[in-house]
């Protein structure tokens, strides 16, 4: 059986090599890198800055750890940008090695759905060749959503993309959208030494996580000096010579170097040939999907970012995955109630499961456990004391239905939580595993042991 796939992001290659591993005979078609965004321009670079900006704000506190430091410290863009280069250029030749491993022809180019499960590949050398498939999975990904209020030209008004390759510090900033990529790359640019200030026209940053998580995140960005205006939309943007001014329809005008639009994603359904195949799309350009991810047309399949769902990497990992079992003839469904979610902002959040405001919004009686970092003696040891951990329990029969983190390793702790929702675990059962100590994830102990007032660190209610 031979398989075509589209597109070699997270969705797409991993869809590839699972399917390789199952036996089919695998061609992926890839019009600009392997890796697709989350490692050329999302998730693996971003996450390169971090570590050097984490770094950078340690140095600067290195007193405090009873450690002198003779001289100044300060970020070298053009070394930082090179070690992030240097990263990404190794895992795309990863990629392309497990290609190799596995027999997956590599087509570098565009691929265009035909009648009759035939893909057409516009190759980059300018020639074409068609391919013949017995199933397809399309795997395009997304972009960084461009509206015309924004005149986006990659010099003075960016978006992700674009700040990945900057050779300049910003003396200022002023980033459009308090999501995900907006929050990320505020902490990133205020570490570097920019002034920033965020422009979010809900009522708060990550408002779709916790209402806790937002709250304690905006207290962050205030001790750092990044200013976070809520309720607030953009009515103009006038770019100068060497300034931009952002013109607001309930606030002052901010006046900053650049501007860094985030204010969405764009799903690259465009141009695949869909509409002449038949194959269903949402109002918003989405390729529409079941639990099997299989779109309307039989033996075409699609996963990641295109899909609409949730716009995560390994969320597109899995259902390539699920892609590909299926294909082979598995007959399995993807399952989204327990995907963990990690924002790698200072401090990092993580989470899985159902928000407060979910809760209420279903009307579930809950119990709820809550802990603070700055109760653990390993959160003290290495000076990282802002967080906490919080868990949600069904009230009557206290199996785990979300878990928040916010503060150091957050990203790492939640999937224990993970494991417990994926279960049906209950607190209880998180409460009485034993944790190795001094770690972070006795909080997470604690935070279970609170659903029922047990925790041993907390004093009585």
């Amino acid at each position: 059986m031979s398989l075509v796939v589209i597109g070699s992001g997270p969705g797409g290659y991993v869809a590839a090599i699972k399917a390789a591993q199952l036996g089919q005979s695998v061609t992926i078609i890839e019009d600009t890198e392997v890796g697709g965004t989350c490692l050329n321009r999302g998730c693996i670079p971003t996450k390169a800055l971090i570590a050097s900006t984490s770094l950078l704000s340690k140095a600067r506190e290195l007193d405090k750890y009873g450690i002198d430091l003779n001289g100044t410290v300060s970020p070298n863009l053009e070394k930082i940008m090179a070690r992030k280069d240097k990263i990404v250029s190794t895992q795309v030749k990863g990629i392309r090695g497990l290609f190799k491993s596995w027999g997956i022809k590599l087509l570098e180019g565009k691929g265009r759905l035909l009648e009759g499960k035939t893909v057409e590949v516009l190759l980059n050398d300018g020639s074409s060749i068609s391919i013949e498939a017995d199933n397809i999975i399309i795997a395009t990904g997304s972009s960084p959503a461009h509206i015309p209020a924004f005149p986006v030209d990659g010099i003075n008004v960016l978006t992700s993309d674009h700040a990945l390759v900057l050779t300049e510090i910003p003396k200022s900033m002023v980033i459009v959208g308090a999501g995900v990529i907006g929050c990320e790359w505020a902490f990133i640019f205020r570490e570097l030494g920019a002034l920033v200030t965020v422009v979010e026209m809900l009522p708060r940053a990550l408002a779709t996580e916790d209402t806790e998580v937002s709250a304690l995140i905006a207290r962050e960005m205030k001790k750092k000096k990044i200013k976070l205006m809520t309720e607030t939309s953009v009515s103009k943007v006038v770019v100068e010579s060497d300034h931009i001014v952002t013109k607001l329809l309930n606030g002052p005008d901010v006046v900053a170097e650049k501007m860094l639009v985030s204010i969405g994603r764009a799903f690259n359904s465009t141009g695949l040939g869909l509409e002449e195949v038949g194959v269903k799309t949402g109002k918003s350009g989405e390729i529409l999907v079941d639990e099997q991810m299989r779109t309307n047309i039989k033996g075409v399949y699609a996963v990641g970012d295109v899909t609409g769902g949730m716009l995560l990497a390994h969320t597109a990992s899995a259902e390539g995955i699920i892609a590909a079992r299926n294909i082979c003839g598995q007959e399995v469904k993807m399952d989204y109630s327990c995907i963990p979610a990690a924002i790698f902002t200072s401090p990092e959040i993580a989470s899985v499961g159902l928000r407060d405001f979910q809760v209420h919004e279903m009307g579930i009686k809950t119990r709820t456990g809550m802990f603070q970092y700055r109760a653990l003696g390993k959160a003290h040891a290495i000076g990282e004391i802002v967080g906490f951990f919080k868990i949600i329990a069904d009230e009557e029969t206290d199996r785990v239905l979300g878990a928040h983190v916010v503060g150091s390793e957050a990203s790492v702790v939640i999937h224990e939580a993970a494991v417990a929702i994926r279960n049906g675990l209950t607190s209880k059962d998180l409460a009485r595993t034993i944790h190795a100590h001094p770690t972070l994830s006795e909080g997470l102990m604690e935070a279970a042991e609170d659903v029922h007032g047990e925790a041993i660190h907390l004093p009585k209610k």
